[in-house]
């Protein structure tokens, strides 16, 4: 290696260093969307950001989805996939796959990836320390030339109330946690939540310093399927106004609406980005120009 190369390596850890100083001791709020998990390199790549967010001072927690896999394992069990609105229709036995693949696969995955590369992780569900409390979540499925019909999606909820306690003492000793998005019933049963929303309700109940939402796309953009007309910086009303002209749908509504709440809350900013980048975090957090979308209040 050439001096010159050394020196502009050098470069990047001084144009990190305001980034570093300014988030030590802060909470991010991280989600690893389902999409955006192909295994392999990229994740590879998250889990060592990770920890190296950790090592300078910040304090991460990972919110992680897993939709694909679910859908994946149904199917292999002969069992069709059935979703309203965009949200998987959640009977028992679909709640036992969900637990299964969301705890039993990807959860522990990601942890033992995190670990394996020198963090310390710690998986969770909103079971554990009644992390999320949840409430059954009913859909408005619009018909056609009628009033919108309530739908029964079975064990899928909302986040009724989230206690961090868990969370802080974790943060506290060094650890990453990682978190499904499954919510704990007062009853004591499971439902199956958006991990979007869940990773929202988190960065507003722990006062995070940043919520950022990786994604497989570039982030958000004025013309759906033109990665040129990428929006750098969103505000709530023009958010909210593109959501109901429908510039900004699907799978991304839920993500901006994660967003909202978390800025409604107090969170100061929030991103969403194109996690297939490698790197995607570091590039986000500690570069002077940034990646992806960031909204702002």
């Amino acid at each position: 290696m050439s001096l010159e190369q050394i020196i502009q390596r050098a470069g990047v850890l001084v144009e990190a260093l305001p980034y570093i100083r300014a988030f030590f001791g802060k909470t991010f709020v991280i989600k690893y969307g389902g999409s955006a998990m192909p295994g392999g390199e990229v994740q590879r790549s998250i889990a060592l950001d990770l920890i190296l967010l950790r090592y300078v001072g910040v304090r991460p927690v990972l919110v992680h989805g897993g939709g694909p896999a679910i859908t994946e394992v149904m199917k292999a069990l002969g069992k069709e996939p059935q979703f309203v609105n965009g949200r998987r229709v959640t009977d028992t036995e679909t709640m036992r796959v969900v637990r299964m693949v969301m705890m039993g696969l990807i959860n522990m995955d990601m942890v033992a990836t995190i670990n394996r590369f020198g963090g310390k992780a710690v998986g969770l569900s909103g079971h554990d320390g009644n992390l999320m409390v949840a409430r059954k979540r009913l859909e408005q499925a619009a018909r056609e030339s009628a009033s919108p019909e309530t739908v029964d999606l079975g064990f899928v909820g909302d986040v009724e109330r989230v206690n961090p306690e868990l969370l802080n003492l974790l943060t506290d000793q060094g650890y990453i946690p990682v978190v499904a998005p499954i919510g704990a019933g007062y009853a004591g049963e499971s439902y199956n939540i958006n991990a979007d929303s869940v990773a929202g309700e988190l960065a507003a109940a722990l006062r995070a310093d940043k919520l950022i939402i990786l994604t497989d796309v570039e982030g958000i953009l004025e013309e759906p399927g033109n990665p040129a007309s990428l929006i750098s910086a969103l505000q709530i009303q023009r958010a909210r106004r593109m959501i109901q002209e429908g510039t900004i749908e699907g799978g991304m509504v839920p993500k901006v609406e994660a967003c909202i709440r978390a800025l409604e809350a107090g969170v100061p900013r929030t991103h969403i980005i194109d996690g297939r980048v490698q790197h995607a975090l570091l590039l986000e957090i500690f570069t002077d120009r940034g990646i992806g979308t960031m909204v702002v209040s």
